[in-house]
């Protein structure tokens, strides 16, 4: 749907062609910014409806009264089995800060909901069997127990923004929501309008960034750069390369084909395809609104490292 859409405005009204440069660009920017418009509107929506009938509280009391290991855990579960790209997933990771649940935990869904979901498992499983493609998943199930383990070192509730600090250490008197029908969806909606526009600015910032590089950076280049297992300075080439790119799990796996067909190492290609999903350039705009400079900072190093880890793992199993 979304592609039909961008497809009639750029090539259809607007007369430019998928073989431009320009054309390539605008393309990606029409079709990821009506959808992860739609997506933002439709999660922060359910969430809405979901917060107006479990307070905060008794989140709380339920994380409380589970093992810390068992709360990463089913985040990462979480994160594993819903389908969304890391900019939607920030709503989420907004609501599980505002209902007190640890930041530690928190990030661990974070990090696992754009690397991992049931669609991009069953399409690796094509591409790649079944052998690298419950490597892929290990590797990121990993990443996100551990990734959040180690924020949850730094004590990041100190670098969260004032107004989200405030309602996740419990300071903030939250008004008791309207529990009717009616009442939830204007809640819900609510939220809707409030957080959509505190953050469209920056979204439609980090897309148009995106458009640029999936339009403007030869996938020639990439490949020529990228290639080889035995060149170490690849990995992270190309985990920072995957940086200002835009995409969920499942397409970016159109990408990795083509650069495994050209010769990229399978390590160097999962790299990219993890920043691209995890470590994007919308995620972190959008994530500045709710963390401070030092935790964003520290989220990025922890995933950057990782990911190269991960790489050259898989370029010396390869």
């Amino acid at each position: 749907m979304f592609d039909a859409l961008a497809y009639l405005i750029v090539y259809r009204w607007l007369g430019l062609t998928a073989e431009s440069q320009a054309g390539a660009a605008l393309h990606f920017f029409v079709m990821d910014t009506v959808k992860i418009f739609v997506l933002l509107v439709a999660i922060i929506y359910v969430m809405g409806l979901l917060r107006a009938l479990l307070s905060p509280e008794k989140v709380r009391e339920y994380v409380r009264g589970k093992p810390r290991w068992m709360a990463r855990s089913t985040a990462v579960g979480l994160g594993a089995v819903t389908p969304f790209c890391s900019c939607s997933s920030v709503p989420l990771f907004i609501g599980f800060v505002e209902a007190g649940i640890p930041l530690g935990v928190t990030f661990s869904f974070l990090i696992a909901s754009p690397m991992i979901n049931e669609v991009a498992v069953v399409i690796l499983l094509g591409i790649l069997g079944w052998e690298l493609t419950l490597m892929y998943v290990a590797a990121g199930l990993t990443v996100a127990y551990v990734g959040g383990m180690v924020m949850e070192r730094f004590r990041p509730e100190r670098w969260v923004e004032e107004y989200v600090w405030k309602i996740h250490m419990g300071q903030a008197t939250l008004p008791q929501p309207d529990t009717s029908l009616a009442g939830r969806h204007r809640y819900a909606w609510c939220e809707v309008k409030e957080i959509v526009g505190r953050l469209w600015k920056w979204v439609v910032a980090g897309i148009a960034v995106g458009a640029l590089f999936h339009g403007y950076v030869p996938e020639g280049w990439v490949s020529e750069h990228l290639g080889g297992r035995d060149n170490w300075l690849a990995v992270p080439g190309a985990v920072l390369l995957g940086v200002p790119l835009y995409s969920n799990a499942t397409g970016v796996i159109p990408v990795a084909e083509a650069m495994l067909g050209k010769g990229v190492a399978i390590g160097t290609t999962l790299a990219f395809m993890m920043s691209i999903a995890a470590l994007s350039l919308p995620e972190m705009i959008i994530l500045r609104k709710v963390i401070r400079w030092p935790a964003l900072g520290l989220y990025a190093a922890v995933l950057a490292v990782a990911f190269t880890l991960v790489g050259w793992g898989f370029n010396l199993l390869s």
